[in-house]
């Protein structure tokens, strides 16, 4: 004979049941925005702090800090390689919450070993007005003196252009915040350096779209591949990301031991070719790479017609996945020579006082390329998909067509390519001596 279960009781059971449901979800949120806000603090920091450690106006040291960005990124996407296939193995077959106590126990453990090196650490302290204050005064100074006659603020200019490594002449009207004596020279300087960042900051924008599709529709792509590895054994879509860490792994050590050395004998430059070289190369990349990925697509699409799966999203197409790993390889090659030569480049193109600033500038570059990625997605999905045609990203991947999305952020990328190229042309080092 059963017990008899009072309604009573049931109903507070279950009370408790959505109780400790919501203090979960509201637990996870919590975590995922204290994750935020730790990798907000923690990812430009850390890069800030690393390179700080290294004197700049040092030629042996000066090539080290070069080789910290590509290393710093080495760890940085061989440990996320080694979480995509091993954590993700943990948390489905054996535990979340193991997934997750794994990386937990890690990073204490990284931060005892952070903590044991306090004492041997270089830290640049300086008593100094804010360069926030230094540099915004030069913008308010510069304003209220718009209309000042050029005569009196030409002994200002004329002592610009006694330093050789600026261009006074571009943005000329911050000499006006010369008059009155109130800014120097030296923050006129940083002033205009803070303004030259912006154009490439601007058309790095089209490298950070084309960065966004890596973990979007490339994992899309593949989900409607043949993913088998070997007999028994099938690739999970979300971990063929690993496949761009490994090729990050595997081409900083050729670029740092054997690409540097070769093209530093041929330019005599202490970093073999200049930051924003290093990143032009990795934008082409980025744009080889569009064209790569749709060509691939349209092969998927073909297949499917071919073997009468346009109406079957569920069947896997009979193509191997192998196809996409060109994409995946050139992604993480132009990541090596764009995402670390922008790193590098924010750091050392600001005002000393503001390279975490600088390098937040760099992360941020990811964070509106992402946006931007969501918003162009969301206006083609409202032009292309109305009137009960199917979409450029379809449910149904066999009737979407990311190829004709792929040629478009080629063509983006080739236009934000050639801007990059019009204002690094003309980009006046800020550090000529680190390049």
């Amino acid at each position: 004979m059963l017990p008899s279960i009072s309604s009573s009781n049931y109903v507070g059971k279950n009370k408790v049941t959505l109780a400790s449901s919501e203090l979960q979800v509201n637990l996870f949120f919590i975590s995922l925005y204290l994750v935020a806000v730790g990798q907000g603090g923690h990812k430009p920091c850390v890069q800030a702090f690393g390179a700080d450690q290294f004197d700049g106006e040092d030629p042996v040291e000066c090539q080290a800090k070069s080789s910290f960005f590509n290393w710093w990124y080495f760890g940085l996407c061989a440990s996320t390689s080694v979480a995509m296939l091993i954590l993700t193995s943990v948390q489905e077959n054996l535990s979340w919450g193991l997934g997750f106590g794994i990386p937990c126990v890690a990073m204490v453990i990284s931060l005892g070993v952070f903590l044991l090196g306090t004492r041997t650490y270089r830290y640049s302290v300086k008593e100094v007005k804010s360069p926030f204050v230094r540099i915004g005064q030069v913008f308010v100074i510069a304003i209220k003196n718009r209309r000042a006659k050029p005569s009196e603020i030409a002994i200002g200019e004329e002592a610009c252009r006694t330093l050789p490594q600026h261009n006074s002449e571009q943005f000329k009207f911050l000499n006006k915040a010369l008059q009155g004596k109130v800014c120097t020279i030296s923050d006129v300087e940083e002033a205009k350096a803070v303004l030259r960042l912006i154009p490439i900051w601007a058309t790095s924008l089209g490298y950070a779209i084309v960065f966004a599709q890596t973990s979007t529709f490339f994992t899309k792509q593949g989900a409607a591949l043949d993913r088998t590895i070997f007999p028994g054994f099938e690739i999970p879509a979300a971990s063929l990301q690993f496949f761009i860490g490994l090729a990050i792994v595997f081409f900083i050590p050729v670029y740092d031991h054997i690409f540097v050395p070769i093209a530093r004998a041929i330019t005599a430059k202490p970093l073999g070719i200049t930051m924003l070289q290093r990143i032009g190369t990795g934008m082409l990349l980025s744009i080889i790479c569009m064209v790569v990925a749709a060509l691939v697509e349209i092969k998927r699409l073909k297949t499917a017609r071919e073997y009468g799966l346009v109406d079957m999203p569920d069947v896997t197409i009979p193509m191997s996945v192998w196809w996409l790993l060109p994409q995946y390889v050139l992604s993480g090659i132009a990541d090596v020579f764009t995402i670390v030569g922008l790193q590098e480049f924010f750091y050392d193109q600001v005002p000393s006082e503001l390279r975490s600033v600088g390098l937040a500038l760099y992360l941020s570059i990811l964070g509106v390329g992402n946006f931007l990625s969501s918003f162009l997605v969301s206006v083609i999905e409202e032009v292309a998909g109305g009137d009960g045609k199917d979409s450029w990203f379809a449910d149904n991947l066999n009737r979407a067509h990311l190829d004709y999305f792929y040629w478009l952020l080629a063509g983006i990328s080739a236009v934000a390519f050639t801007a990059y190229l019009y204002f690094a042309k003309s980009y006046i080092y800020n550090r000529p001596s680190t390049i």
